[in-house]
This record gives structure tokens, sequence and C-alpha cells, in this order.
């Protein structure tokens, strides 16, 4: 082995320093989390639990933030009907916020950015400006639950869903002229009652029609990971679990470290019976090609969330997709290919092996979103399916990773694509 010896100037030694002392930070954050989790982890969530009274298992918490799989088990086990707050729901982690992007910019925290003085390229900008009218302020990068825009947007998905034939997430013209006929029945227009009664009709809580729960469906999908993983996955700052998996055509082997480097890496985790990830997903295939030149997408498939043996959803059915959960591997990319095919992603999808390695290291079921940085950490986790998956906060969470790592452009340097 060669050893080249180099002379230190004074800054780079700084810079050196600096960088160390960040990494070493962020090591010691996530190794804090870790084993913090790990501790905290009195009780397994098995079959057995059902044993145990709730107040034991809360006492056996009291003062302390139980892990994610107890409180989705006392959520569920007091009735709650998987709503986007119960259990281990929540928001996103990210490093990037309206905060830091205000600072980027030097401007208080109720300023705005106009695009004449944005320090990134015009199609950046755009992402960021998420109402469009031509500045980025707080509201534009609020993504949580509270929030005008995501209320709406999560409504849109539900009643596109109900419009969707074949539940590939995409609507075509025929498809939607379609809709509009069996909405109008044969009268020349449709009124707004008429629209409600098309896609409100037997609508209730989260659910569509017919998806509703037990609470014993719910229970048997938490032991066997199908509702979710039961582990937590990286904390923010991480390192990315490695992985080695192959795609669904069997054609290409992806080892993750052998990827990350030069651009940052974004992760879609889901399932074909998910109908909000087979829903929602275009928007993440539509972030791949407006970035593709500037950051690495791959897509894992992992366990199926509503398969015909555990909690079947009659949306699924409605639209042709039913499977039982895949037991082997073949059988499992099988499913894998039926949903690739039917989503047509460009993205490579790679199929999770059947211990489900990859989806539990990521807690990635059902489905979940990432952004992992040049340097091998987690930039983005997003929130766990399905209410977490939010392919614009991803989409942001990528603008703010590449601007991070940007000479700031000239207005005449900026692009329009």
């Amino acid at each position: 082995m060669r050893w080249t010896c180099l002379k230190l100037t004074a800054p780079v030694l700084s810079v050196t320093a600096m960088l160390l002392s960040q990494a070493s930070a962020n090591d010691a954050a996530a190794k804090s989390e870790a084993t913090a989790a790990k501790e905290e982890s009195k009780f397994a969530v098995t079959p057995e639990l059902t044993k145990v009274p709730n107040e034991e298992i809360e006492a056996a918490y009291e003062g302390k933030t139980p892990p994610e799989a107890i409180r989705m088990y006392l959520a569920i086990s007091k009735g709650a009907m998987m709503g986007g707050n119960d259990g281990w729901f929540g928001p996103a982690a990210s490093r990037y916020s309206w905060a830091w992007l205000a600072e980027k910019h030097g401007i208080t925290s109720k300023g705005e950015i106009e695009a004449a003085k944005f320090q990134g390229d015009a199609a950046w900008f755009k992402r960021l400006d998420r109402n469009k009218d031509g500045k980025i302020v707080a509201e534009d990068l609020d993504w949580s639950d509270r929030n005008f825009w995501v209320q709406n947007a999560s409504l849109v998905n539900r009643l596109f869903r109900k419009a969707d034939p074949n539940g590939d997430g995409a609507l075509t013209r025929d498809e939607w002229i379609a809709f509009y006929d069996a909405t109008a029945q044969g009268q020349k227009a449709v009124s707004s009652e008429d629209l409600r009664e098309a896609w409100l009709t037997g609508m209730g809580g989260n659910f569509l029609p017919g998806d509703a729960p037990t609470k014993e469906i719910l229970l048997s999908g938490l032991f066997s990971g199908e509702v979710g993983s039961l582990q937590e996955g990286p904390a923010l700052n991480a390192p990315a679990p490695d992985f080695t998996l192959k795609t669904q055509d069997g054609e290409r082997t992806i080892k993750l470290s052998e990827v990350i480097g030069k651009k940052p890496v974004v992760l879609m985790f889901g399932n074909f019976t998910c109908g909000p990830f087979r829903s929602i997903s275009p928007g993440v295939e539509t972030v791949h090609e407006r970035f593709k030149d500037d950051a690495v997408f791959i897509g894992v498939y992992v366990r199926e969330a509503h398969p015909t043996d555990g909690w079947k959803m009659e949306s699924n059915t409605k639209v042709g997709v039913a499977v039982a959960q895949p037991k082997t591997y073949d059988e499992r990319k099988a499913v894998a290919q039926q949903c690739n095919q039917l989503l047509k992603l460009k993205m490579p999808l790679l199929v999770d092996d059947i211990n489900d390695s990859t989806g539990n290291a990521y807690s990635g079921m059902p489905a979940r979103l990432y952004v992992i940085d040049t340097n091998g950490r987690v930039a983005y986790k997003g929130g766990r399916g399905p209410f977490g998956f939010k392919p614009g906060e991803m989409e942001q969470a990528l603008v703010m990773t590449l601007l991070e790592a940007a000479t700031p452009k000239a207005p005449s340097q900026t692009s329009t694509k």
C-alpha cells in the first residue's frame, strides 16, 4: 500500500475538521436515536401482546415515547381505524425546511423569495413555488395535515381513485369521458350535485366503499407486517442501509452503495395492492422524468398490504387487482412484474427478498419515500404510507439537497426546463 503525503493548508484543515465534526455529530445523533428505541422496546409486537392489558403497556412507557410499533398496536387495540394521526403515522423527517431556505436566501421567516432572487435553477424555483404564484413563502413548504393545500390534495386523490377504472394511476381521455357519461346518465350536462353523488356515494371516514377493516384484520396485518414494518428505518442523517437486489425482470442487480456518490438517490417503496401507492406513484415517476439527470431513482417492491388472504379491499377487486401474499421470491417477482406493467414505471423496480430485509431496514411497507445525499446519508425520510407518501414533499427535499450542493447561479444562467 502506498501512502501519498499532502501538505494541508490551514483552510483545508479547517474545512476537513468541520466536515469530520458534522459527520461525527450525525453518527452520534443516529446512534443515540437507535439506542433509545432499542432500550424502550419492552414488549414484542406479536399475537401474544393481546394477552397484556393496555394499561400495563402504557404504564411501562410512562413519561417516554413508545416505539412506533407499540403506538400502532395501542391505537388499533383501542379502536382506531388507521387515520392519518393514529399510531405510528406522522410527519416526514427532513434536513430541509422553510427556515433553512429562508436563511440561505438571507430573509426572515416571514419573508418571501422571488424568482429573480432565487439562488438556484429556475426549474427548481418552480418546484418550491407550490401554488405557482411567482414567489416562495413558508406556506409552499408546509406539508402538514392541517395545511389547506395538503388536505385538498388528499381529497383529490381519493376522488381520482373512484374515477380511475383500472387502478393504474392514470386517467385517459376516453376513461374521463366514460366517467362523465356514467355521471350524466343521459343528461346534456352534469351539476355539482351529480358530481357529489358520483364521487361521495359510499364514502366514509378514511376508506373507499367496502375497504374499511375490522380491528381483528388490522391486528393480524400489524403482526404480519402487511399494515407496515414493525421496524422504524434509519433516522434522519443516518447512513442509508445498504442492499443488493435484482430488478423485477431479473436483468440487473443494483447495490445501493455502488450507486451513491455523484448524485442524490431517491428511493420509492411500494406494493401492488396499495391503492394510494398505485394512484400517487405516477407522481414520483413525474419527478423522475424532471430530475433523471440530477438524481438516481430506484423503486423497491415490498410486501403486499392488501392481499386476498389478508386485508382484502373491495376497491382493488373493482379494478382487477387481486393477488395473494407471495410466499416465495418467484411469486413476489411475478407480482412485482404485474405492478410494473400496470404503472409503466421507467425507473428500475427492484424486488425485496421474501424475508423483507430491505423493506424492514427502511420501514418501507406499505409505501415510503427517501432522499439519500451524495455521502450516503438520509436527507429526507417520508412519513409512513399511505398518508406520508407525498411525492411533492419528496421533490422539494430533493431540490433543496441539490441547492445545498450547487454553486449559486446568476439569473442569466438559470434554465427554464
